[in-house]
């Protein structure tokens, strides 16, 4: 059995892809760690000690967040991605959802950020996250409609490695 010094903790969260009625992204300038001062989508932590399910944290976080009552029914989950050792300090098994009802008007600004709409091409010239440019966005662009398991390799000082594990057919 391998020992493993220093063992990074694993977290659990969810990212929620919004758009509006126009089909632009909604997204956060986050005001907090992680992703400080940077664009992402919505987003949290599993409630882990309720019991809290990715679909149950997915509809949470859409009303904590974006103000938008929304039903499990409402958000597809389209990819599950486990991030090594994510800026050094984390493993992620995050679960990526697209909400299939349009968000009806910019939500007010939050403790955790304020927020923009963008259409996707101006997204890639957005401050995001290293690991949305490389393997989120790709993966929302290719999979939103569909489903796929992958994991990224996140380890500080190397470029981030995606792999696909496991695809739905279309």
């Amino acid at each position: 059995m391998n020992s493993v010094r220093n063992p990074l903790a694993y977290k659990i969260a969810v990212l929620v892809f919004l758009e509006n009625a126009a089909g632009e992204q909604l997204l956060m300038l986050r005001a907090k760690p992680p992703n400080l001062g940077v664009w992402s989508p919505i987003g949290g932590k599993l409630e882990t000690a309720i019991g809290e399910s990715p679909f149950e944290c997915a509809v949470r976080e859409t009303r904590e967040e974006a103000g938008l009552q929304v039903a499990a029914a409402d958000v597809h989950l389209f990819a599950m991605i486990a991030e090594k050792a994510y800026e050094g300090h984390a493993h992620w098994l995050m679960f990526l959802f697209r909400c299939r009802r349009p968000v009806p008007a910019l939500p007010p600004a939050i403790s955790e950020g304020r927020f923009a709409f963008f259409s996707r091409a101006a997204i890639d010239a957005l401050p995001i996250p290293e690991t949305d440019r490389a393997a989120l966005w790709p993966i929302y662009d290719r999979y939103r409609d569909r489903f796929v398991a992958l994991k990224a390799d996140c380890a500080p000082g190397n470029p981030v490695r995606v792999e696909i594990e496991e695809i739905t057919p279309a």
